[in-house]
């Protein structure tokens, strides 16, 4: 069964270009993966602090795998100083057919 989550998090104030730059170098990473299926970047309409990503993987061992990445943490750990949040904000997505 597919893995399909959205991750999303606010920009800091005068970050969001950074972070935009950030996202995008992980985004080319990540499609890259062999489990991953979409990888697609967004900011809500009005609020372009306001990043959302949704992410679709093959099965759980490819999400554990994209989890495991090497490039994954000092991602997250540069990202973390930039965002509002403490950390991104995971809602899993369950099929409805």
């Amino acid at each position: 069964m597919r893995k399909t989550l959205l991750a999303e998090f606010t920009a800091r104030e005068g970050a969001r270009d950074e972070v935009a730059r950030m996202i995008g170098e992980y985004a080319l990473k990540v499609r890259e993966e062999e489990g991953n299926i979409a990888f697609d970047v967004y900011t809500r309409a009005g609020a372009p602090r306001a990043f959302w990503i949704y992410e679709v993987y093959r099965d759980e061992d490819a999400f554990k795998a994209h989890l495991n990445a090497p490039y994954g943490a000092p991602f997250n750990a540069a990202l973390t100083p930039l965002i509002e949040e403490d950390a991104s904000v995971l809602t899993f997505l369950d099929p409805l057919t």
